[in-house]
């Protein structure tokens, strides 16, 4: 299989028809072989309806249906297990997405890139939509490095050795080109075209941004710590400690010459600052001792010949 379109879809009856007959249409001169995978993420319409009716007139389709919504993220990781092409492309399936991009997209990864992720320079979305969207893109451009400006659109194109390093749970289907990108490889983006939403309503809001922070530093924690969290728990714990054991040599002073050792805030903050950093620097080694059984034979991605 050359290429395997993946299709998140949650209550899209009313688009999917004409998303697969727009991808027919992009791919209609093109000689490879192609699949779509719809993963049904616990429609309450007749999503899957659909897409079981396109696939008796059309073997390419295929689908997935979980039995709740589980989430984005989990249905891509559920795409991306069942995909078989070499090349990977995602798409929202509400039909903003343009399906005439494949081809340009799958063109770049031809090039070298091995990750083009989608940039909706022109939005057509409401004003609860695209300003959390930049404040969540500026966010991620400082902490990652990577100089992207639309993180979160749906359609992006991968080379299929970049899928295993994609962590996919909870809500980091944001983060994936951050994730590509750490790992050591070659992300770009290109401007796609992105169009108003034809049937239904947008599922997403102001919320999903906050979200988007607490994944971001899920992210860069494992990011940078993962592999040595002695250095994070273990400087948190040695500056509580210095901190703390500060004023014990005064309050030490005073105890040798008046002979009595009076209890102030100041004593019990600074008691307070040692225990903190001992808790820190055992809580750094008991994470050092659990990662180190999970060491044996890691590395990082590499590639072989």
């Amino acid at each position: 299989m050359n290429l395997s379109i993946v299709v998140p879809a949650w209550n899209e009856a009313q688009s999917l028809p004409e998303l697969f007959s727009q991808i027919r249409a992009a791919l209609a001169d093109w000689n490879g072989t192609w699949e779509v995978i719809v993963v049904d993420d616990g429609s309450r319409d007749d999503t899957f309806a659909v897409v079981r009716e396109s696939h008796a007139k059309d073997s390419r389709i295929r689908g997935v249906r979980f039995r709740h919504n589980a989430g984005k993220a989990a249905a891509l990781a559920t795409g991306f297990a069942a995909a078989q092409g070499d090349y990977v492309i995602t798409m929202d399936g509400d039909l903003q997405d343009d399906p005439a991009e494949i081809r340009p997209l799958m063109d770049m990864l031809d090039g070298g890139w091995d990750m083009v992720s989608g940039w909706k320079q022109v939005r057509n979305d409401p004003v609860d939509k695209t300003l959390p969207s930049r404040f969540f893109n500026g966010l991620v451009r400082s902490v990652s490095g990577l100089k992207l400006h639309d993180f979160n659109c749906g359609l992006k194109a991968y080379r299929r050795e970049v899928l295993p390093s994609l962590r996919l749970y909870g809500q980091m289907h944001r983060l994936l080109p951050v994730m590509a990108h750490w790992d050591g490889f070659r992300v770009t983006e290109k401007v796609v075209n992105h169009r108003a939403r034809q049937f239904g309503v947008s599922k997403y809001g102001w919320s999903r941004g906050f979200h988007g922070l607490f994944d971001l530093l899920t992210l860069w924690f494992l990011h940078r710590y993962l592999r040595r969290p002695l250095h994070l728990f273990g400087s948190i714990g040695l500056v509580a400690f210095v901190v703390g054991a500060l004023p014990i040599p005064w309050f030490a002073m005073q105890w040798i010459l008046t002979g009595a050792l009076r209890v102030r805030p100041l004593l019990l903050l600074s008691v307070g600052g040692i225990i903190l950093g001992v808790q820190f620097l055992s809580l750094g080694l008991l994470a050092e001792l659990i990662q180190s059984r999970e060491r044996t034979g890691e590395g990082p991605v590499a590639e072989r010949v």
